[in-house]
């Protein structure tokens, strides 16, 4: 089911400005890749996110959003380096790598954690 955590947008966003063309042209590759990140995030999390998408919280929604972009991103940068400035792929790499650890972490403790109301 493509493109429910995120979209196409957030993810060529977070790949940057020197990504390439041709790759994100491609709704079918993207979509592709958008079916693997969501099955990732499931895989891991063991949390079937989807099933109940529409009845999630805003946060949790954003935080799956912020996942999903990044794990389709460093799909769309490892496709095709050449048109990055030097090492600018592998910032973007790095960046990419650390929210999705970071977002996996709290998506992983979900269950655990209540949300407290302002």
């Amino acid at each position: 089911m493509s493109w429910t955590f995120c979209t196409s947008g957030a993810a060529i966003t977070n790949a940057g400005v020197n990504v390439n063309q041709k790759v994100i042209a491609s709704g079918g590759t993207l979509a592709k890749w958008s079916d693997e990140a969501e099955g990732k995030i499931e895989q891991e999390t063991t949390t079937a996110w989807i099933d109940n998408y529409s009845g999630l919280a805003d946060g949790t929604k954003n935080a799956l959003d912020d996942v999903a972009a990044s794990l389709i991103a460093m799909r769309i940068i490892s496709f095709d380096v050449t048109g990055y400035l030097s090492r600018e792929s592998d910032t973007l790499l790095n960046v990419n790598d650390d929210r999705v650890t970071k977002g996996m972490n709290v998506l992983k403790a979900f269950g655990k954690r209540t949300l407290k109301k302002p």
